[in-house]
């Protein structure tokens, strides 16, 4: 038996009100290819100018929808795509097609060295290099970055909002200093005697020593960062592949110590100028203040919250019955033309 995805289209009246028609996209039609030479599983290799020289990025597009096309942003900065991969049991079902993408300077892209190609504002134009080569636009191109990715939308937003359909910021505050300020907090949570090691290895540097890692990973990392008993293949892949170069040199030796060239990055003031409709996802035992995160979405034009009462600072691992369902609604409600902020 022949499945379909099925899912409702809106088409805009002459007065401009949405009215709902129904249609469908098969699954033939959802996995066409794009082109007729050699397939290659949606893999594309994308050049991106600088001015260093030009360079090419890894992107991956699951399905074929005109009406909705994912663009996901991984985190680090200099994380993979790999971690996102969850994103495949849940977004091709319902016929949005999906793009994963890795960054300048992660494992599966180039990654040069000049240290001039680290900076925020040359991450966002090479965004907007790979949207133009995919031919996404504001009718149907819509953003979703995690962590660092989700800075990286926000600033994308701020230049670019004008090709952007939507955009969906996931555990990430506006804020470098003030995200600062609540992992802080969270270190207070810990026994004091946990608190006194991991300083006692920072005031030495000793960031990479095993025992610290250690105690990072099983003390913070698995509350905070994915509550998971074991942690998902594609997550430590992302662990195992980070560009730990341009990682410090953008965040710093560690989520403890903020200290590169982020260390002043702050937004919250410029939240306002973001017009495009936003979804904001805070999750409760998450690294970023989901309090912090429900303000956010009160300050763009077109916000709408999310929260996730049993996730982290991965929820779309560690509670995908809350993360994925509001993700979803968010997307259908901006294509329908019914999106209300606020929810």
């Amino acid at each position: 038996m022949k499945k379909i995805i099925a899912f409702l289209f809106v088409v805009s009246a002459a007065c401009q009100q949405p009215k709902p028609v129904e249609s469908s996209i098969s699954v033939k039609d959802y996995f066409a290819p794009k082109d007729s030479g050699v397939q290659s599983g949606g893999v594309e290799m994308i050049p991106v100018k600088t001015t260093v020289g030009t360079f090419n990025v890894w992107t991956k597009t699951i399905g074929n929808n005109p009406r909705i096309k994912v663009l996901l942003l991984h985190g680090g900065p200099a994380m993979t795509h790999e971690y996102m991969e969850c994103f495949e049991s849940f977004f091709p079902q319902q016929g949005f097609e999906m793009i994963e993408y890795d960054q300048l300077g992660s494992y599966y892209s180039d990654q040069p060295k000049d240290s001039s190609l680290w900076t925020t504002d040359r991450f966002v134009e090479e965004v907007e290099q790979v949207r133009i080569a995919l031919n996404l636009n504001k009718d149907n191109f819509y953003l979703l970055g995690n962590s660092w990715g989700g800075l990286l939308g926000m600033e994308y937003a701020l230049k670019y909002q004008q090709n952007l359909k939507g955009l969906i910021v996931c555990n990430m505050m506006a804020s470098i200093p003030a995200y600062e300020k609540y992992n802080e907090k969270l270190r207070t949570e810990m026994r004091k005697s946990l608190v006194d090691s991991l300083q006692n290895y920072e005031a030495k540097g000793m960031y990479k020593d095993p025992t610290y890692l250690s105690l990072v990973y099983s003390e913070y990392y698995a509350k905070h960062l994915c509550r998971l008993p074991v942690l998902p293949d594609g997550v430590n892949r992302a662990f195992k592949h980070t560009n730990d170069e341009i990682y410090v040199m953008m965040q710093g030796p560690s989520e403890f110590k903020t200290g590169g060239r982020l260390l002043t990055w702050d937004r919250s003031k410029d939240l306002p100028n973001i017009k495009v409709p936003t979804l904001m996802v805070g999750a409760h035992f998450d690294t970023m203040d989901p309090d912090y995160m429900k303000w956010m979405s009160t300050q763009v034009q077109q916000g709408r919250s999310l929260y996730c009462p049993e996730g982290s600072h991965l929820a779309m691992w560690d509670d995908q019955p809350h993360f994925y369902p509001g993700v979803i609604q968010f997307i259908k409600d901006v294509d329908a033309g019914t999106f209300k902020g606020g929810k």
